[in-house]
C-alpha cells in the first residue's frame, strides 16, 4: 500500500527537495506553505506533489500516514494546532529523512557556515564523475544536475548538513540526525543569532555531530579555524583528516591528521605529496579550500585524487554563486548568495582578482534573520573594502544601515526603496563595470529590473 505524508512547509528548499524525493520513494506526497509560487511550486508540481495554500485544518481530511513538519512552522499554526489536538502522527524533516532513506547509506554530510551547498555540490559531482551515482539533498541547484534532491539506489548519499534547528518541538541541529560517515567540517563561525546565543552554542552542535560520526568514518576539518579544533578537543573518535594550512598557534589535536593543501598555481597536496593540479573557472580562495574538502571527502569513499581533480575541471557551481545574470552595455551583472560579513568578504575578493582594476560596484540586501537583527552590522563596511561602490537595501531592517556604513563614506549609499536602489546604481554605472548583487532572498527581481533599467528599458 503506498503510504502518504503531508509536508507542512514544503516549498523551502529543504523540505521542497524532502518532497522530491519521498516522490522518487514511492510515496504519496502533498503539502502546504504560506507562500506557495514558483520557482519551487512548479517544481514541486511537476513531480505531481499536490499543493495547497494556507494552514487550513481541512487539510486534516486528506488523512496522510504522517505529517512532516518543517522549521518553519511554530505553535499558533492552526494546522500543526489541531494536529498536536488529535494526537496525530509527526515528525521532523531531517528525522523522517534519516528514519526512511539514510539508515542504509553511507552518508556524506557537509556542515560549516559558509560554502555548504557550493562543497556539497562538488562532492556529489565528483561521485557522479566516478559513476557511483550518489543520491543527494542540497540546498541550491547545482549546474551539473539541474535539480536539488534526488534518491537513487547508489549506497551514498551526500547532504548538506545544516546547523539550523530541527523543528518546532526539536532544537538541535538538523545536522545531528543524519549520522554521516564522512563528514565534513567547513569552518564555524557566529552565524543564526535568531536561535545561537554566541559562537559555542553553535560549538556544541557540531560536537554532537562529530559524536555520531563513526570510527570507521572520517572527518574532513578546516585546519584554519581555531573554533573547529575546539569542536574536536571537546572529543572525537574518529580520523581526522585537515584542509588549508593549520593556524600556527593551534595545540596539536590528539587525532589522526593528514594534510590537504593547495599551493598559489593551484596545485593540491596530500601529506606533502603533489596529487594533481586544480584547473578549473571558480573563483576565491574559499571556492579552493571548498574543493580540497570535497576532494578528501571523495577519497573516503573510493574516488582516487587524480579522477576527482578530472570532475572538477567540469564542475559548473551552483546557481546564485556567482552568476552571471546579464551584460549590457558593456556592464555585467552577477547574482550571489553572500549575506554574512565572511562569505560578502571573500565573494566581493575572489571578483577582484577576476577582474582587476575594474569598477566593482556591489549592491547588498542584509536579510539573512542574523543581519536583520544588525548582529554583524560593523563588519559590514571591511567586508566590502575591495568595492569600489557599495548600494544598500534598508528595506525592514530594525537598526541604521546609514549609521553602520558611514565609515565607508561616499562609498557606501543606502536606500530605502527598491526603486531608488535601483536608479542609483543605474546613475553611476557605465561600460566595464561589475555590479556584484549580494543577497540569501530574491532581492524584489532586481537583477532583471537593472539589466532593463541599464538596457534603457521601463
Amino acid at each position: 500500500m503506498q503510504k502518504h505524508i503531508h509536508i507542512l512547509g514544503i516549498c523551502g528548499t529543504f523540505m521542497g527537495g524532502i518532497a522530491a524525493i519521498a516522490k522518487q520513494s514511492g510515496y504519496r506526497v502533498t503539502g502546504c506553505d504560506a507562500n506557495v509560487y514558483p520557482p519551487m511550486s512548479t517544481q514541486l508540481e511537476a513531480h505531481g506533489i499536490e499543493l495547497i495554500e494556507g494552514w487550513g485544518v481541512d487539510q486534516l481530511d486528506l488523512k496522510p500516514d504522517g505529517f512532516v513538519i518543517g522549521n518553519v512552522v511554530s505553535r499558533g499554526n492552526p494546522l500543526l494546532e489541531e494536529i498536536l489536538n488529535r494526537h496525530l502522527p509527526y515528525t521532523s524533516g531531517p528525522q523522517w529523512l534519516a528514519d526512511t532513506l539514510l539508515r542504509d547509506k553511507w552518508v556524506l554530510g557537509v556542515a560549516g557556515t559558509h560554502g555548504k551547498t557550493t562543497t556539497a555540490s562538488m562532492l556529489a559531482w565528483i561521485l557522479e564523475y566516478a559513476s557511483l551515482n550518489p543520491g543527494f539533498l542540497i540546498g541550491g541547484v547545482p549546474q551539473n544536475f539541474g535539480i536539488s534532491a534526488r534518491i537513487t539506489d547508489s549506497p551514498f548519499f551526500v547532504i548538506e548538513a545544516d546547523e539550523y534547528d530541527t523543528a518546532f518541538f526539536d532544537k538541535r541541529s538538523k545536522f545531528v540526525h543524519y549520522r554521516p560517515r564522512t563528514a565534513i567540517l567547513n569552518n564555524l563561525e557566529f552565524d543564526h543569532a535568531d536561535i545561537f546565543p554566541d559562537l559555542a552554542a553553535i560549538e556544541t552542535q557540531f560536537h554532537h555531530l562529530v559524536r555520531s560520526v563513526p570510527g570507521s568514518g572520517l572527518v574532513v576539518c578546516n585546519g584554519r579555524e581555531e573554533s573547529l579544533q575546539r569542536v574536536l578537543q571537546r572529543g572525537c573518535w574518529t580520523p581526522v583528516e585537515t584542509f588549508g594550512a593549520p593556524l600556527p598557534s593551534g595545540e596539536e589535536l590528539e587525532v589522526s591528521e593528514s594534510g590537504w593543501n593547495i599551493d598559489a598555481h593551484d596545485g593540491v597536496s596530500l601529506n606533502g605529496k603533489v596529487q594533481g593540479k586544480l584547473e578549473w573557472n571558480l573563483l576565491g580562495e574559499h571556492n579552493r579550500q571548498n574543493a580540497l574538502a570535497a576532494l578528501a571527502a571523495a577519497r573516503h569513499a573510493g574516488v582516487p585524487v587524480a579522477q576527482g581533480l578530472a570532475a572538477l575541471a567540469k564542475f559548473k557551481n551552483v546557481k546564485r554563486r556567482m552568476e552571471v545574470k546579464g551584460q549590457v552595455n558593456g556592464i555585467t551583472v552577477y547574482d550571489d548568495f553572500a549575506h554574512h560579513p565572511t562569505a560578502i568578504a571573500t565573494t566581493v575578493a575572489g571578483l577582484r582578482r577576476k577582474v582587476g582594476g575594474a569598477r566593482i560596484l556591489a549592491v547588498l540586501e542584509p536579510r539573512s534573520n542574523t543581519m536583520k537583527l544588525g548582529v554583524m552590522k560593523d563588519a559590514l563596511p571591511a567586508s566590502l573594502k575591495d568595492a569600489d561602490l557599495t548600494f544598500c537595501y534598508a528595506g525592514n531592517l530594525g537598526w541604521d544601515a546609514r549609521a553602520a556604513l558611514a565609515p565607508m563614506g561616499s562609498q557606501a549609499v543606502v536606500k530605502d526603496d527598491l526603486s531608488d536602489l535601483i536608479e542609483a546604481v543605474a546613475a553611476v554605472a557605465k561600460s566595464g563595470d561589475q555590479i556584484l548583487v549580494m543577497s540569501n532572498g530574491g532581492f524584489g527581481g532586481i537583477h532583471d529590473k537593472l539589466l532593463n533599467r541599464l538596457a534603457g528599458k521601463p
